[in-house]
């Protein structure tokens, strides 16, 4: 057990009309404080974005889960946000929201290793 660390995720959801509270799972973002880890990983699946909406274009999705990345990997063109300490950019990402991306509440676990257990729950819950 001492070869496992704490970690947290979230589920990242795509919300096609907000007014209408339905989502599907596209990512996952994950922290592990320990291991100094922040991870994201998505993919929409375009079929599903279709049924539930036809209005809004993929690249729009796409653009704002791409933002998520850049502040998520610390990247310059994360802005303020994509320079503040992991665990800041993380809280921010998955802070509760009312726009087309949004994420799910915090969930804990125990990983030996933080990107395989982010691949195992985008397994999991997204594809």
């Amino acid at each position: 057990m001492q070869d496992r660390y704490t970690f947290e995720y979230a589920i990242i959801r795509i919300v096609p009309k907000v007014e209408r509270e339905e989502f599907f799972n596209v990512g996952v973002i994950l922290f592990s404080k320990q291991k100094k880890f922040l991870g994201i990983k998505y993919q929409i699946n375009e079929d599903k974005l279709k049924a539930f909406s036809t209005e809004i274009e993929l690249e729009v999705y796409n653009d704002y889960l791409n933002a998520w990345k850049l502040i998520c990997d610390g990247e310059p063109s994360g802005g303020k946000i994509g320079k503040l300490e992991l665990s800041d950019r993380f809280r921010w990402l998955a802070a509760c929201r009312s726009t087309i991306i949004q994420s799910s509440k915090t969930h804990p676990g125990l990983s030996h290793d933080p990107k395989k257990t982010l691949d195992d729950i985008f397994k999991k819950y997204v594809l």
